[in-house]
């Protein structure tokens, strides 16, 4: 197939490209260049896509599928209407943040939907009103042939957030003693990016249109930091902080710096990582695994090397001092 990435540049846009090219289809990513290179064997059109000629030059040929990966609508409102007459399949790599509420567990695909954002462009707390619009986008252009993908926690190899690495590599730091928040029973949701990327090309293949929720199997964060623990060696004590206690301390949630990954207080989002993947695993979808994602994650972050400045999570020190202070609070 003749495929063209909007995006491909960064993480997951460019580990699509390279499992299509596997696959032997031909790849092409419109994209500035400026986050990153394209995967061995993609072609690179160099454009921006805030202008409108962004897509003249694809525009002389005729397309199997396009993968949008955008998170500002009026990117996807020029694209879908540029394209519309060249591209047989559109293809939205979307979020779980398109939902109105985070609160139901086990909820599907049939959930209410946040209101599409008017403004062609988006910020971190605009995220999932933008892509509820970049969907839109794209059904109202092509109906039926477009797929709607909806992962949450995207995870696995390559990621540069930190937030997947981040319990792995402090159980395999050291057993000194490890702060987590007094969470256990919470849901955990992480979905491997090559599970993602593989579902989502053999959806392209089989000519799937709809909405997805791309996740990976419900769990808890017990679960998650057991076999983290498991897989980076980890004996020492972990020691449990109530979630009102980190936030006086100033310890952010889910991620970025100071934060400690997956961890949510607000009980309206308790059910943000507790989303049903039957309609995905009806059409195939198998995820793999949380022991080997976290085996592989961690084999990459030993690459990039473990006490390097992280995206998120605390450093050794903020972490000896959390424990201190809390350790000293209980006498």
């Amino acid at each position: 197939m003749e495929i063209l990435i909007l995006g491909g540049t960064q993480w997951l846009g460019r580990e699509l490209a390279r499992e299509a090219l596997q696959r032997g289809h031909r790849v092409t990513c419109l994209a500035r260049g400026e986050a990153g290179e394209v995967a061995s064997g993609a072609r690179l059109v160099v454009a921006d896509r805030s202008l409108p000629d962004a897509y003249d030059g694809v525009a002389d040929r005729h397309w199997d599928a396009v993968i949008d990966v955008t998170r500002h609508p009026g990117f996807a409102r020029r694209a879908a209407a540029a394209l519309a007459s060249r591209v047989d399949r559109a293809v939205v790599i979307s979020s779980g943040n398109v939902y109105a509420r985070h609160d139901d567990p086990g909820a599907d695909e049939s959930a209410e939907l946040l209101p599409p954002l008017e403004a062609d462009e988006s910020d971190p707390e605009s995220y999932g009103e933008a892509k509820s619009a970049i969907e839109l986008a794209y059904r109202e252009t092509f109906g039926d042939r477009a797929l709607l993908v909806r992962p949450g926690l995207i995870g696995g190899p390559g990621d540069a957030s930190g937030r997947s690495g981040y319990w792995v590599v402090r159980a395999a730091r050291g057993d000194e003693p490890m702060l987590v928040p007094a969470i256990r029973d919470a849901a955990a949701q992480l979905v491997d990016v090559r599970d993602l990327v593989g579902w989502t090309l053999d959806a392209i293949e089989r000519g799937l249109g709809g909405a997805f929720n791309v996740v990976g199997d419900r769990s808890t964060f017990g679960a998650v930091l057991d076999t983290a623990a498991a897989v980076g060696g980890f004996r020492g004590d972990r020691v449990e902080a109530e979630p009102s206690w980190l936030v006086e301390q100033g310890v952010a949630q889910w991620s970025g710096e100071a934060s400690l990954p997956l961890w949510i207080a607000e009980p309206s989002w308790h059910a943000f990582q507790d989303r049903s993947n039957g309609a995905a695993r009806r059409e195939g979808f198998v995820p793999r695994p949380l022991e080997q994602t976290l085996a592989d994650v961690l084999a990459w972050e030993r690459e990039q090397g473990l006490e390097r400045e992280r995206r998120a999570g605390l450093t050794a020190e903020r972490e000896r001092e959390l424990v201190a202070l809390l350790r000293a609070s209980r006498g």
